[in-house]
């Protein structure tokens, strides 16, 4: 049987190496080589990685839309996706006689889209989960074959979610698998009154706005660690908040900086003050805020108003 894989990250891998371990595959398919880092090196994604570790053959097109013969003409049996990073047209969608099938990390129709995992923690989700599902021509969209269910921890990460639901999708995978190849899974359309969607991250929302309360704005900090953090401007200098906890207080005023001793420093919320563990400041490593607090001006920032 031919067995087409198509992911591009770390999340994907553990997908990748479960299926190289029980079936054969006869192309990866993933992103394009990036420049990484400050010296800007260009990198492989890591299931370029795998795949070539295993003398698997690689396909790295620019834009699946435009380059897609190479698959085509392979003749696969099966196409399985996990976090590819592209729209699959439907040329490639109506040439396995299995069909696609993506590794989705939500609880489908909830969370769609490219940042689920973040969004599951930044939305203030419940639960989160894997979901196993046939793919059409919109996005996250297809019957549902299989789910696991995850409850997130009330300190959970991006981070901490992340290597959770590799492994676990993984292997619901490999549970499932047997009952499509037979044709004998399940298949449920899902519930269009129940959708949501996790679009990717932009740039200016990684902001904290402090007019929030302290909960979302915990929220957006555990969604956003440990890439690429929540942060905050002052003086004009961006700085990263890498963790941090909050107490409620009424009468604050949204965005202040209270810095009672060397050893503490507060954002107020709309309703309560957010702390700082650990930063990461401009230019600099990220430390605990012990630390940052020791080569601080306490005096010109304290009482401060941030991101102005």
């Amino acid at each position: 049987m031919k067995i087409v894989f198509m992911g591009t990250p770390e999340f994907a891998v553990p997908v990748l190496e479960n299926l190289i371990n029980n079936y054969e595959i006869s192309l990866v398919v993933t992103q394009p080589d990036k420049e990484v880092g400050r010296k800007r090196v260009l990198s492989p994604s890591p299931i370029k990685e795998v795949a070539l570790k295993n003398n698997i053959e690689v396909f790295q097109p620019k834009k699946i839309r435009e380059d897609y013969q190479k698959i085509i003409e392979l003749k696969p049996d099966l196409i399985i996706t996990c976090a590819y990073g592209q729209i699959i047209p439907k040329e490639i969608l109506d040439s396995p006689k299995l069909g696609c099938i993506n590794v989705h990390a939500s609880l489908l129709p909830r969370l769609r889209g490219g940042a689920p995992l973040q969004h599951a923690i930044i939305d203030g989700e419940k639960e989160s989960g894997v979901t196993i599902m046939y793919m059409d021509e919109h996005m996250d969209t297809g019957d549902i074959i299989s789910t696991i269910k995850y409850k997130l921890k009330s300190d959970e990460t991006y981070k901490s979610l992340h290597d959770t639901l590799s492994p676990m999708g993984a292997k619901l995978l490999m549970d499932t698998l047997p009952s499509i190849i037979s044709g004998t899974n399940p298949r449920e359309p899902q519930d269009e009154e129940e959708a949501t969607y996790a679009y990717t991250i932009k740039r200016e929302e990684e902001r904290i706005d402090f007019n929030k309360s302290v909960t979302e704005v915990d929220n957006l900090v555990r969604g956003l660690f440990d890439n690429p953090y929540a942060n905050f401007t002052f003086n004009g200098e961006e700085h990263k908040i890498v963790k941090g906890h909050f107490e409620k207080k009424e009468n604050t005023t949204p965005g202040k900086i209270i810095i009672p001793n060397k050893k503490s420093m507060g954002i107020e919320c709309v309703d309560g003050i957010y702390f700082i563990d650990r930063i990461k400041p401009f230019g600099k490593k990220e430390m605990d805020i012990t630390s940052y607090l020791n080569g601080l001006n306490i005096d010109a920032f304290n009482g401060k108003i941030v991101n102005r």
